[in-house]
């Protein structure tokens, strides 16, 4: 691999390593405090101090990445390494939002369901816009294993919007423990890494590697225990470059494979609310997303985020083995 090839990373990592140091302190000046879910577990007060907004870090670093690290790597402006940063960005600005309005109105809530919901149809509707004007025109969802695709025409935009929305919202309930939403995403921007690599989509790689190194670059700080939490800013932005890459890559449903984590945290969100309404107050799991009730079953965060990741890295593998089958070109 030439050198040049590793810029995104580089770029990214160092940078957000650069500025974790400066920003941290500057977040406990700010009283930019973690809020702790009151029906959480109670052992989560203790993390009251932490601040939170973290993931302004590798938004920068991701940024820097993408854009100079782009540049050194394919000689030119990586234009959909871009449109996905955008995406990721549009998200992000939402989850900031959330964040401004929790820590500095002190409104516990952030943005009500509706307003979020509102603004993330607009980021969503905003992206899918920009890739069919840049050339991403298929309306077509291309099945893993099955080897088909199911032509959706106009279709195709509604469904699409789901997914992506679907995915920052999964991603950002799995960044409920230290370093848990980190973690499980390093084997997915690993993922589209390779597969950007493998097939010459110089645009994918340089966008993959650019989160892979932005992530990478933050995890020290966010590990057990946590010096900074990501907060929606980062959680939002990280669903957003997740769901652009897996569009990108023209497989988009590939997330269910990759994305398991982020699956089965918000099918065990889903299926604990459903239950509990269905039985009259009944309890599917001891607590959900999925990984309270892990940690209500006595593991501890670091290894919960083990455990986590290793099934995210087997999702990662069954989802490179369906893109190599369904595109033979590897």
């Amino acid at each position: 691999m030439e050198l040049s090839a590793l810029a995104p990373f580089v770029f990214s990592a160092l940078l957000c390593m650069g500025i974790s140091p400066v920003l941290i302190p500057y977040l406990h000046r700010l009283k930019f405090d973690q809020t702790i879910r009151e029906n959480g577990p109670t052992w989560h007060n203790a993390k009251g101090k932490t601040p939170t907004m973290g993931g302004l870090a590798f938004v920068a670093g991701t940024t820097a990445g993408v854009l100079l690290g782009g540049f050194v790597c394919l000689g030119r402006m990586p234009t959909n390494a871009v449109l996905v940063l955008l995406c990721a960005l549009s998200f992000g600005f939402v989850g900031f939002i959330d964040d401004y309005i929790k820590v500095v109105k002190k409104r516990n809530l952030g943005l009500t369901p509706a307003q979020k919901l509102v603004l993330q149809v607009l980021a969503a509707a905003a992206f899918l816009w920009a890739a069919r004007i840049a050339g991403w025109s298929s309306t077509s969802l291309a099945i893993p294993f099955w080897n088909k695709s199911i032509e959706l025409s106009l279709l195709y935009y509604p469904v699409a919007a789901v997914i992506v929305i679907g995915t920052v919202n999964a991603v950002n309930l799995t960044d409920g423990l230290d370093g848990l939403a980190s973690c499980v995403t390093l084997p997915v921007a690993l993922l589209f890494a390779a597969i950007g690599r493998r097939t010459g989509a110089g645009d994918l790689f340089v966008a993959s590697s650019a989160l892979l190194g932005g992530v990478a670059g933050f995890l020290p700080s966010n590990l057990p225990k946590a010096k900074v939490f990501m907060g929606d800013t980062g959680a939002f932005f990280l669903g957003g470059a997740v769901a652009a890459l897996a569009f990108l890559a023209g497989m988009p449903v590939l997330l269910a494979l990759c994305g398991i984590v982020y699956v089965l945290e918000a099918l065990s969100d889903i299926l604990q609310v459903g239950y509990f309404r269905a039985t009259g107050g009944k309890r599917l799991f001891k607590m959900a997303p999925l990984h309270h009730h892990f940690e209500l079953c006595g593991l501890s965060e670091g290894r919960i985020d083990l455990l986590f990741t290793l099934v995210s890295v087997a999702g990662c593998a069954l989802a490179w083995l369906a893109y190599v089958r369904y595109f033979p070109m590897l």
